[in-house]
């Protein structure tokens, strides 16, 4: 591998802005703590749901019955007589030609008044060297915007995988869509010489601080919002780490458990039936539905 020349290396260091947990920010929104809206799922078993009650076609009304098989299963097709299903409710739309202007400004001034920044597209590759704690890469792009921050954090974001909304420091409702792998490496310099990481296109990591977990934009211009709103994600890491480590834990020993079971124990597969009927046979008023609707 050639060695990348100091110079270079300065130069990127210069345009990298690092922040530590530790900085205040200039939020425009009343502070407050960062945190998880909802549950966070941590792989335990949901609830059952009642069964459902089994759907019976009365045998007068089967026309035509035909049986196949495929895949090792049945799958049974059958013409039945047609089935009055009530019409759906009539929602309140406004005539052709006529505009509601209220409804208009309403909605107008609403989506005006949410932030761009609230939703965002996150992509996060995940270092784990051998002498030390992972190190994560992540591409974030705020709903609304074009470009893209890039930067490099000390915080696990696998932990970070486990919900999409949170309350970040400004009080803004936010929600995010991420995903996320895992890459093992030999020792964390070779994220700082560029060895560990640029086969995946992935820029050299600059030194960052130890202790509570910290981030380095490395590419973009960042606006203050988008500042906030990734500073938000950092902040609510290092409030619940303990609660987002031991519940992606707790998903990751379910996730082995069940593809462990579905090896030793592939599922049968499962007969089907498809119930129709004509169109033209069915009754004016009633509400028509496609095949696999009327199917169980």
């Amino acid at each position: 591998m050639k060695p990348i020349s100091l110079v270079f290396l300065a130069a990127l260091f210069s345009t990298i802005y690092v922040f530590s947990q530790d900085e205040e920010t200039a939020d425009l929104h009343e502070a407050t703590t960062a945190r998880i809206l909802g549950d966070l799922p941590d792989g335990s078993s949901p609830p059952a749901e009642p069964a459902k009650p089994p759907y019976i076609v009365p045998a007068a009304d089967i026309l035509r019955t035909e049986t196949h098989q495929q895949g090792g299963r049945h799958i049974t097709i059958q013409q039945i007589n047609p089935i009055e299903l009530p019409l759906p409710p009539r929602a309140n739309v406004p005539l052709p030609g006529v505009a509601n202007a209220g409804a208009s400004q309403t909605t107008a001034e609403d989506a005006a008044s949410v932030s761009t920044a609230g939703f965002s597209f996150v992509g996060a590759t995940v270092f784990h060297p051998q002498d030390s704690t992972p190190r994560t890469f992540v591409n974030f792009s705020p709903q609304g915007q074009v470009a893209t921050v890039s930067f490099w954090s000390t915080a696990d974001f696998a932990y970070l995988s486990g919900f999409s909304s949170f309350i970040g420091t400004d009080g803004i409702d936010r929600s995010l869509i991420m995903t996320w792998d895992r890459q093992e490496i030999g020792s964390l310099s070779d994220l700082m010489t560029g060895s560990g990481a640029s086969d995946l296109g992935i820029p050299v990591m600059p030194p960052l601080q130890t202790g509570a977990a910290t981030f380095a934009i490395i590419s973009g211009q960042p606006s203050q919002e988008i500042i906030t709103a990734i500073r938000s994600l950092h902040d609510l890491y290092n409030n619940e780490y303990d609660r987002l480590k031991t519940a992606y834990e707790g998903r990751e020993r379910a996730r082995i458990a069940e593809e462990a079971e579905l090896k030793a124990h592939p599922p049968a597969p499962k007969d089907l039936v498809i119930r129709y009927w004509d169109i033209q046979a069915a009754p004016s008023d009633a509400r028509l539905t496609p095949a696999e609707g009327a199917g169980q």
